[in-house]
């Protein structure tokens, strides 16, 4: 028999001593559980793939926010006709694209489609980020004409 370590006390009854071995047994347990989670490589990983999936959400939510607020300081520094000559012209632009998309995907193969969906799903994705950048390209070249003339 082992001695008893210097925290643990001899048992001086049998209860007493049902009680050290109960101790001894939830311990074991426990340690038997925590070495079989560490010997768990897959749910570890699994487990670390959705945390990182859950901090990649909430950065893209915090810069699509950014992105909007952004776009919002841009878009009031915009004198309104200004705005409202971009807003026509993002119409007509809109309105061009749909056409030219249409006969665009009647000529075009399958597999060139299939990369431009994609690039699409990702433009759609970041689509407030994108805006944000053209709103910034408009009051650039705002600002550069300004210069010039």
């Amino acid at each position: 028999m082992t001695q008893p370590s210097h925290d643990e006390r001899d048992a001086t009854g049998p209860e007493e001593l049902r009680e050290q071995v109960e101790h001894t047994r939830e311990e074991l347990g426990r340690t038997v559980e925590e070495l079989a989670a560490k010997a768990d490589v897959k749910t570890r990983a699994q487990d670390k793939a959705a945390e990182v999936r859950q901090q990649a959400a909430a950065k893209t939510e915090e810069l699509k926010a950014k992105a909007a607020r952004t776009t919002a300081q841009v878009q009031e520094r915009i004198p309104g006709p200004v705005r409202d000559k971009a807003a026509s012209a993002a119409e007509h632009t809109r309105a061009t694209a749909a056409q030219t998309a249409h006969l665009l995907h009647e000529k075009t193969p399958e597999p060139v489609r299939q990369k431009a969906a994609q690039g699409i799903h990702a433009a759609r994705e970041h689509r407030t980020l994108l805006l944000a950048a053209a709103g910034l390209a408009v009051l650039l070249w705002m600002a550069s004409r300004r210069t010039k003339g």
